[in-house]
C-alpha cells in the first residue's frame, strides 16, 4: 500500500506594501513646519533644547517665527576701516582699509548654540534693546550676574537682565520703569534659556 505523502505546511510569508503614493504625511506637515533630523546632544542640554522645541512648535502653530538659526553655511567679508566714528564732532576722513569682517564670524561665538530671537515689547529700551530687534543668544554660556538673559518663567519666554543676590536669590529686571522687576519664587517655573550676546538693531 502506498503511503501518501503530505504536503509540507509552509511559513506564510509577510508581504510589505511598499511605497504608497500619498501615503504618509506629507513632507514639511509636522509640528515644526520642515524636515526634522536626528542628532546626538550633550546631556547638559537635553532639557533646554527639549523646551526650545516644544516652544518653537507652539510658535510655529501660531504662524510665528521668534526664533531663528544663523545660516552659517555663507561668509560675506566686508571692509573694516581702522578709523572709529566720532559719536559727538566730524573728524576727516581716513581711506585707511584695516581687514575684512564677517558678521557671522564676529558675533557667534559657538554656531551649534546660537539662536537669533525677535523681541515683542519694550520692556527692555534701556538696554538698547527695541521691539523687532534682534537678540544673538547663545545657549551654551553659563548665566552670570548682570547678563541680559532668555529665560522661562511659568511657561513663557522673556529677556530681562539677570540680578543673583548675594543670598542668592534670583530676579529679573526691566530696563524700563513701566515694567515691574520679577523675583523667582519657590514653586514658580523657571530656567534661563540662554545668553544675549549681541543685539541688531535696524535703523531703516
Amino acid at each position: 500500500m502506498t503511503k501518501k505523502t503530505q504536503n509540507p505546511v509552509r511559513p506564510l510569508k509577510l508581504i510589505r506594501g511598499g511605497k504608497r503614493d500619498g501615503a504618509g504625511r506629507p513632507q514639511g506637515t509636522g509640528k515644526y513646519g520642515e524636515p526634522t533630523k536626528a542628532i546626538r546632544v550633550p546631556q547638559s542640554l537635553v532639557k533646554t533644547i527639549q523646551e526650545f522645541l516644544t516652544n518653537y512648535g507652539q510658535e510655529r502653530a501660531n504662524h510665528k517665527e521668534p526664533y531663528l538659526q544663523p545660516a552659517l553655511n555663507s561668509v560675506v567679508r566686508l571692509p573694516l576701516f581702522s578709523t572709529k566714528v566720532a559719536a559727538g564732532f566730524p573728524s576727516p576722513a581716513d581711506d585707511h582699509l584695516e581687514a575684512t569682517l564677517d558678521l557671522n564670524e564676529y558675533v557667534i561665538r559657538n554656531p551649534a548654540s546660537t539662536f537669533y530671537v525677535r523681541v515683542e515689547g519694550n520692556s527692555m529700551l534701556g538696554a538698547g534693546i527695541h521691539p523687532d530687534d534682534l537678540l544673538v543668544v547663545d545657549l551654551s554660556l553659563p548665566p552670570r550676574d548682570g547678563n541680559v538673559v532668555i529665560a522661562i518663567v511659568d511657561g513663557e519666554f522673556t529677556v530681562k537682565r539677570l540680578h543673583i543676590a548675594k543670598n542668592k536669590a534670583v530676579s529679573l529686571h526691566p530696563e524700563n520703569e513701566n515694567y515691574p522687576v520679577i523675583h523667582i519664587r519657590d514653586g514658580m517655573e523657571f530656567r534661563i534659556w540662554g545668553v544675549v550676546t549681541n543685539v541688531i538693531h535696524s535703523f531703516v
